[in-house]
């Protein structure tokens, strides 16, 4: 391979390469740098870890596996499927969720509202998690998910174990 050629190689929770840094200028515990399979890899299924934050909007990894319980939000929230396949089941909730409390919500075990279908999501796909509804998740095989929200009670801060050290 010749210097101008780029090979552009893509990650999934079984094949992915850490990639590094090159420092410029500082130390690189200065840099939070992680690698979304990696966090996935090492989390617990539906745990919410947060790879990037924003003042208080943040991207968390999550590692998808089995059904997730039924979360909610205030807001509409985004979520990519990184690798794997996922159906998103939705509802739209009979009671406004507390819009005091930002970022994602658990929203009961079977929450009361009017089923409003679902979506297969696999790797490259993205979708809304609209306000005022309800969603769960569902994964046959591990999968992983970026979700882009506002931080919140199930936000998850583990930058000492997912950073670059």
């Amino acid at each position: 391979m010749n210097a101008s050629t780029y090979v552009t190689k893509f990650g999934s929770l079984k094949d992915y390469e850490k990639g590094s840094i090159q420092i410029v200028q500082g130390k690189a515990t200065n840099y939070a740098f992680s690698n979304v399979f990696e966090v996935a890899e090492k989390a617990q299924a539906y745990d919410k870890i947060i790879v990037g934050l924003n003042q208080k909007y943040v991207i968390e990894a999550v590692r998808a596996e089995g059904q997730s319980v039924w979360y909610t939000a205030s807001h509409d929230e985004f979520v990519v499927v990184m690798d794997g396949e996922l159906r998103v089941d939705f509802l739209k909730l009979n009671r406004a969720v507390n819009g005091q409390i930002e970022g994602t919500q658990i929203a009961g075990e079977q929450p009361e509202g009017i089923p409003m279908g679902y979506v297969v999501l696999k790797k490259g796909h993205q979708a809304i998690l609209p306000a005022g509804s309800a969603y769960r998740f569902n994964a046959t095989a591990p999968s992983v998910l970026l979700i882009q929200t506002i931080q919140g009670p199930l936000s998850l801060e583990k930058w000492s174990e997912i950073c670059l050290k």
